[in-house]
């Protein structure tokens, strides 16, 4: 059986692309899974910023990895400053370099 291929009806105007999909050597594709819901206002989002939806992902997922890595050195600090509690005498001297100038 030969299927027919019939050509594209003659339109109006030009065909439009709505998002362009990069491709870059250096990426990896990835398959995620999202709920309605997020999905949508992803879309949403990336339509109003005028990115497209792997730019969007991108974007938020490098924020989120900076927050888990300040959030684990805030951590640090706060394990550090447990086990050696600062002395009062230390930060005496810095109390001048600290306040505002008096105008």
């Amino acid at each position: 059986m030969l299927t027919q291929i019939k050509p594209f009806p003659q339109t109006a105007g030009p065909l439009i692309v709505e998002f362009i999909v990069e491709y870059l050597p250096h990426m990896e594709t990835i398959q995620i899974v999202l709920d309605s819901e997020l999905r949508i206002a992803a879309d949403q989002a990336a339509r109003r910023y005028r990115l497209n939806r792997s730019q969007l992902v991108r974007e938020a997922l490098r924020e989120y990895l900076l927050r888990l890595e300040t959030k684990a050195r805030e951590e640090r600090d706060r394990a550090g400053y447990r086990k050696n509690p600062p002395v009062r005498e230390e930060a005496h001297g810095w109390e001048s370099e600290a306040a505002w100038p008096e105008l």
